[in-house]
């Protein structure tokens, strides 16, 4: 092996063969970086044991590279070899502020419970309670928000679910409607979901202006409550249909007589309506019979197939979905009257009834059985269960 520290234009270095395999190797691959890479093809084609004598000028040229690049690879491989040439050395600076220690003191703040009188920890409260323990003598934000995203802890972020209970009741009424969920369509049965929810009504006084290029749309912040209205919706997910009715109010009385319309007048040619709807107390056939004569009570009831949600299990009732796409697409702002909350309503059925919106469930009660194996109660097997001799 020959070379020298002091490089012309012209003088050329030969590579250990194992040297040599190796940067082939890498090259090949191109797993490495592309600086790293560059610096292995700087050296392979320097190499004068492959009988081409390549200037620094042409090897620069060749890989669209500096000339002092070049040398300054071919020097680093003569002085201090292979790995010095292609890999880069440790820059000098100061130490990091946070080291593993400290960092685990701050994920422990950030997931522990903020101080009393503060909603949530921020990055400078963070930083300024790690300077009060004697973590730190001094710290930015950007340091401990650096910490933070590395270690992927949002603590300013809450998130909110229902946490419904392990009992054989839930895991019944579950499977119970998961099962209905699966059925194939058959309008002589139609599965309806049904659900309820209230609206503020709220005007604007003083108006509002439009949007124009460059200036959002503006209104006054303050504003007139109007009352509320309530909103009955049932959906057919398979068949993409829906229907909201507007009422003054939510009481067994106005139930009855949404499901009176849905089975004698929507779904008048149906044998029997499958009703899918949550545990509210006014759904419930007791409901049929404060609103009208037993006669009719009874002949509303039997053409309804009843099946419940679970308790905490809201994400069971398709009908959820489409009050979310309602209050996305149209209830999301102030509307100042009854009469105005039925228009724009009847709008926005009218619209998604000839698009045939439909909704289409794919979770499974065998999905269930694997996703939610936790709810689902332990029991004892008869085999397993202890005998008692006489």
């Amino acid at each position: 092996w020959l070379g020298s520290t002091v490089m012309s234009p012209h003088l050329h270095l030969s590579l250990r063969p194992e040297d040599r395999l190796e940067l082939i190797d890498l090259t090949t691959k191109g797993s490495a970086r592309a600086r790293t890479i560059t610096r292995a093809q700087i050296l392979l084609l320097a190499d004068r044991s492959q009988g081409e004598r390549r200037t620094q000028t042409v090897i620069a040229q060749t890989l669209r590279c500096s000339a002092s690049r070049v040398n300054a690879v071919l020097n680093r491989y003569l002085e201090h070899g292979l790995q010095d040439a292609l890999y880069e050395r440790p820059r000098p600076g100061t130490p990091p502020k946070i080291d593993g220690v400290t960092e685990a003191h701050l994920m422990v703040l950030a997931c522990s419970a903020p101080p009393e009188g503060r909603k949530r920890w921020t990055v400078r409260l963070l930083a300024d309670h790690m300077v009060e323990l004697g973590h730190l003598d001094s710290v930015g934000r950007m340091t401990i928000h650096r910490s933070l995203k590395q270690n992927q802890i949002k603590p300013w972020q809450v998130k909110s679910w229902c946490l419904p209970k392990p009992s054989a009741k839930f895991v019944a009424k579950m499977e119970d409607v998961l099962d209905v969920y699966a059925r194939p369509y058959d309008p002589r049965f139609p599965v309806i979901c049904f659900d309820e929810a209230s609206k503020e009504l709220r005007t604007t006084p003083r108006g509002g202006i439009l949007p124009t290029p460059g200036q959002p749309a503006r209104e006054d912040y303050e504003s007139a409550r109007n009352g509320t209205a309530n909103l009955f919706l049932a959906v057919e997910p398979l068949a993409g249909k829906r229907s909201v009715r507007v009422t003054d109010r939510r009481t067994n009385i106005d139930f009855a007589q949404e499901l009176r319309r849905l089975v004698e007048v929507e779904y008048r040619q149906a044998e029997k309506v499958v009703l899918v709807t949550d545990n509210l107390s006014i759904h419930s056939i007791n409901a049929l019979y404060e609103a009208f004569e037993p006669e009719v009570a009874r002949r509303i009831a039997r053409r309804v197939e009843w099946h419940y949600t679970p308790e905490h299990a809201s994400w069971l009732n398709v009908a959820e979905i489409e009050l979310s796409a309602l209050s996305t697409q149209c209830l999301g702002r102030r509307i100042e009257s009854r009469e105005a909350l039925e228009r724009q309503i009847a709008a926005w059925e009218r619209s998604r009834n000839r698009q045939k919106s439909r909704i289409i469930w794919h979770f499974r009660t065998d999905d269930a059985r694997i996703k939610l194996r936790r709810l689902y109660p332990t029991f004892q097997s008869p085999e397993a269960a202890p005998t008692h001799k006489p």
